[in-house]
């Protein structure tokens, strides 16, 4: 049996991982944004062994999820599903002055990783509209672009793929990949959606806590239980390093 942490895991794949963890007996803490979610929540994951909360869109709630999260572990491995979609009309800024579409997709990611004690395992969840996405990691927040809700997610999810290729480079004794879910019906999906829903959260499970050979890997991008097509760029040292000093600055948070 292992403990595993999941972010945002109140519903679509992040929940369905949730279930599938716990069904297969594993002690599985689950993240919802605020109360009512939480409650709903525990109602679809009664094995669940807790629940945190927090909106990660800002520091101060990345901060106090990850002190949430902490009471339950160490973990064995933590899945950070959370995110927000690719039909943002309109960019958000938050309370620290980020998009928020980056500062939940990416930053939240990495702060949590940074705060909380290392596990075996972490998983990201990335896309394969990463393949699409500017690489330059000029105007990371947007403020000078025209936004593009779609670009604009694209881009956070090739930074989800760089994040866990730096961890995995500068946490050799963890075991840090990334997943596309493929494009599926879910409430960030959409109902334009046509990938297999059923196999969505499959690898992030998989990856998390399976004993294959072909899960205890690292440095990987995954799409259903097999190498992903990935954006070469995700492979370059010196791209990895930059988004983590980055995310270092922004945050003030130093990956140890």
């Amino acid at each position: 049996m292992a403990q595993v942490f999941i972010t945002g895991s109140s519903q679509g794949l992040g929940l369905m991982t949730g279930q599938l963890l716990a069904e297969q007996g594993h002690s599985v803490v689950l993240h919802a944004r605020d109360q009512s979610r939480a409650k709903e929540l525990k109602a679809k994951v009664p094995r669940a062994t807790g629940v945190v909360l927090g909106d990660v869109s800002t520091l101060q709630a990345m901060r106090d999820v990850a002190d949430q999260a902490n009471e339950f572990g160490p973990f064995d491995a933590a899945i950070h599903n959370v995110g927000i979609g690719y039909r943002e009309p309109r960019r958000v800024e938050t309370a620290d002055g980020l998009s928020q579409l980056w500062a939940v997709n990416v930053l939240a990611p990495y702060v949590l990783t940074a705060l909380m004690p290392k596990p075996q395992r972490l998983v990201y969840l990335s896309s394969g509209m990463h393949l699409g996405s500017n690489a330059s990691l000029d105007d990371i927040q947007w403020s000078k672009r025209r936004w593009d809700g779609s670009q604009a997610y694209s881009d956070t999810k090739l930074h989800d793929v760089l994040l866990a290729f730096a961890v995995a480079r500068h946490w050799p004794d963890v075991l840090a990949n990334a997943v596309s879910p493929g494009w599926v019906k879910t409430r960030m999906g959409g109902p334009g959606a046509n990938d297999d829903l059923d196999q969505a959260h499959l690898t992030q499970a998989w990856l998390a806590v399976s004993d294959d050979k072909e899960a205890r890997v690292s440095g990987g991008f995954f799409y259903h239980k097999q190498p992903g097509r990935l954006n070469p760029v995700t492979k370059d040292p010196s791209l990895q390093d930059r988004l983590i000093e980055y995310c270092r600055r922004i945050s003030g948070v130093a990956l140890p």
